[in-house]
């Protein structure tokens, strides 16, 4: 065997072509690194559609790291030498080829980063880390950023990127003469529903992705999820035709619309990218770039358009500046001393509440809900419920196929949680049921009353409300951001409150809220 001057590694989340990883790569003496283990299904329970569409997405990368010309050792999930886990099958595989140093982009997680440095270690070999070009903000950049301010806002980090690389901007003012476009971006449907909204880019399984599918069902058969509908864009080329058909069909009206729900319809005006985000099927910069073009060409509202940036630009280069900053402490945050257990129910969608009922099943179904849903139905009962948000975080990175922990933690214990006592939101995010009744016909069909907070048919997540404002009464008083709602709880008098705290009691024991 020929001397191998580098091994590569490419993760699970990593399937660019383009990654700085393959920088100077020499077909002739380098090799890339690729292999599937159950740790990566099991560290979480991972979902059946989340196993699936990473499993899918690699073994297609395989075929075009084989198509470009690049040696590819691939170790499979069902190969009978596959050590189990990320970094025994490395050392197994760094014992068999003798490299004389590995080459990684950077890890999206803290996890997998530690696991490779020590193996690295181990084998006495140079580890060369390299930035990853995936995103717009370096980690350096952000802590740049972050250093000696008091607090952190997105919005202003939002404003700072889209002056730095010159998106949405006319003469160094933002387009329209405004930043955020939030106002208009928050109706509802109408009674007559959505309408006829454009179909999903869905994509059908190819043999590559029905074997997947076949080893999921096999192999982690007792996990959650189906995969019945699984059509996931799984190759660069399938990730291009789904952002093209979002652009076209379904921007215009993405903004106006992105806070709305509707029963049984998961897909709406949303773009369903981040899972091919996240992956690297697709550059952040293409689709940033690509909206733009859409307003400029007069194609999509401005509304539409700054709000899906905003998302990109925005909050996902944000969270993931606070989690590299953040880590490892911040996966212990839990600044409510909130100890409940989740639910069971979370995992099988057997709830009589109508919105969370089909907020989980079609998590299940499909391993993605929007972004409302997770923050709004799953995310706000949690959190008023008072379930620890370890618990939490470990179920929103197991169940969505679009959750690598980079993301998914800061979102998950910051924004929805609040379990870092403001860093990522300025106060937590809760609301009555009436927020639900307003948002979508939900309440129409369930057993519960948003506008009753104590008795058999007092909606769960208005009982839970007042409940939540009543513990944290003390340390919400100085939010000025909460003074209205503490000051509405304060109003209560004793008897409603007892009432309250005995109705949130009932559903803490379990007593209402499943079939």
């Amino acid at each position: 065997m020929a001397e191998l001057r580098n091994l590569v590694i490419v993760l699970g989340d990593q399937l660019d072509l383009d990654a700085s990883g393959f920088d100077g790569f020499d077909a002739a003496t380098d090799a890339v690194w690729m292999a599937e283990v159950v740790e990566e299904s099991t560290h979480v329970w991972s979902s059946k559609p989340r196993t699936a569409m990473f499993l899918a997405a690699m073994r297609h990368f395989a075929l075009a790291l084989q198509a470009a010309g690049r040696p590819l050792h691939h170790m499979l999930l069902d190969d009978a030498a596959n050590c189990g886990t990320l970094a025994a099958q490395l050392q197994a595989d760094i014992a068999r080829l003798r490299p004389a140093g590995l080459v990684i982009t950077a890890p999206g997680d803290w996890r997998v980063l530690q696991a490779i440095k020590a193996v690295a270690q181990t084998s006495g070999l140079p580890l060369d880390i390299r930035e990853d070009r995936h995103f717009y903000v370096t980690v350096r950049e952000f802590a740049a950023h972050a250093k000696g301010r008091k607090s952190l806002r997105m919005e202003y980090f939002y404003r700072e990127q889209r002056q730095r690389h010159g998106v949405l901007m006319q003469d160094g003012q933002p387009e329209g003469g405004q930043w955020n476009f939030d106002a208009d971006n928050r109706e509802a449907f109408g009674a007559d529903g959505p309408g006829e909204v454009p179909a999903r880019a869905g994509f059908e399984p190819d043999a590559v992705t029905r074997d997947v599918i076949a080893l999921v069902n096999s192999r982690f058969a007792d996990h959650p999820g189906q995969l019945d509908s699984f059509a996931w864009p799984v190759t660069r080329e399938q990730a291009l035709q789904a952002l093209e058909g979002f652009i076209a069909q379904r921007l215009p009206r993405f903004g106006r619309y992105q806070d709305a729900m509707w029963p049984g319809d998961p897909w709406l005006y949303h773009s369903h990218l981040s899972a091919a985000l996240n992956l690297k099927l697709l550059n952040p910069r293409e689709v940033v770039t690509a909206a733009e073009a859409a307003y400029r060409a007069g194609q999509a509202p401005l509304a539409s358009v700054e709000g899906f940036i905003r998302q990109i630009l925005g909050w996902r280069e944000y969270v993931r500046g606070i989690y590299w900053t953040r880590m490892p402490r911040y996966a212990d945050l839990n600044a409510l001393d909130a100890c409940e257990d989740l639910p069971a129910w979370y995992w099988t969608g057997a709830t009589d509440m109508a919105c969370l009922r089909d907020a989980l099943a079609q998590t299940l179904a499909h391993g993605y809900a929007n972004h409302i849903q997770r923050l709004m139905v799953t995310g706000l009962f949690a959190l008023m419920l008072g379930v620890a948000p370890q618990q939490v975080h470990s179920w929103y990175l197991a169940v969505y196929v679009d959750a690598v922990e980079w993301v998914e933690l800061p979102n998950t214990l910051g924004m929805s949680q609040y379990a870092d006592g403001g860093l990522m939101g300025s106060k937590p995010y809760v609301a009555t049921g009436k927020y639900i009744q307003r948002m979508s016909p939900h309440c129409q069909d369930c057993r519960y009353d948003p506008a009753q907070r104590t008795g058999h048919r007092a909606c769960p997540f208005t009982t839970l409300y007042w409940d939540f404002l009543m513990r944290h009464e003390a340390r919400l008083a100085n939010n000025p951001r909460m003074v209205l709602q503490v000051k509405n709880v304060a109003r209560l008098s004793d008897e409603q409150r007892q009432a309250v705290q005995e109705r949130a009691a009932q559903i803490r024991c379990g007593h209402v809220g499943h079939g």
